[in-house]
């Protein structure tokens, strides 16, 4: 799900950027004080005070909104915090800090009504990342096996901390789930012997 602002003049872009932030400000703080994804369009946009005509516009329902708040979330506060050179422990305690600090809203948001949704799209703001992570491990693949990787690995780091964030214990250990991060990134690095083989390749 992509989200995309109206171009306009700059009066105009200034009233539609407070009206965004507004509304995902609003978002991040309903759902983390209720618990729940269970907020209506209507509270969404008292509590930011606009419109729900504005919602709609630029978020198109409730669930876009919701949704474009965990991207926010995510661009704003951890990706411009992550190692200019990726390395696999800084990265993953980056990681692991900033979910359990924003626990209350990540929690309810992926048991939710959009929670297919809201993992699908924040996933794929960490695949240049996977795709990085993959190369560094198994060499010099071709794009499509890289990607393919890449796609593996994001798609169980989705899952462990899905897992972590929703049935973890009430107080969660960052350098514990970063540490478990690390040591499957290190078992799949020791795993791997020699080049990739493609599926159409048979065994000598």
């Amino acid at each position: 799900m992509e989200f995309h602002l109206p171009v306009g003049p700059e009066v105009r872009d200034r009233r539609v950027q407070r009206s965004r932030s507004a509304l995902l400000s609003a978002a991040v703080r309903l759902v983390g004080e209720r618990g729940t994804t269970a907020v209506s369009a209507t509270e969404l946009a008292e509590a930011a005070d606009v419109s729900r005509r504005v919602l709609y516009l630029h978020f198109g329902d409730r669930d876009g909104v919701l949704i474009a708040a965990a991207v926010d979330l995510v661009t704003r506060e951890l990706l411009t915090q992550l190692p200019q050179e990726l390395e696999d422990a800084p990265t993953a305690l980056a990681v692991a800090r900033h979910f359990a600090e924003h626990r209350s809203f990540y929690r309810p948001l992926l048991t939710g009504s959009c929670a297919y949704s809201a993992i699908r799209t924040v996933v794929s703001l960490f695949r240049q990342q996977s795709v990085s992570s993959a190369r560094q491990l198994f060499g010099d693949l071709d794009e499509q096996i890289v990607g393919e990787v890449a796609d593996f690995f994001t798609g169980g780091m989705a899952m462990a901390l899905t897992e972590w964030l929703v049935d973890g214990p009430t107080r969660l250990d960052p350098e514990e789930f970063a540490a478990r991060l690390v040591r499957i990134q290190s078992v799949l690095s020791g795993a791997h012997r020699g080049p990739a083989r493609t599926y159409t390749e048979e065994p000598e």
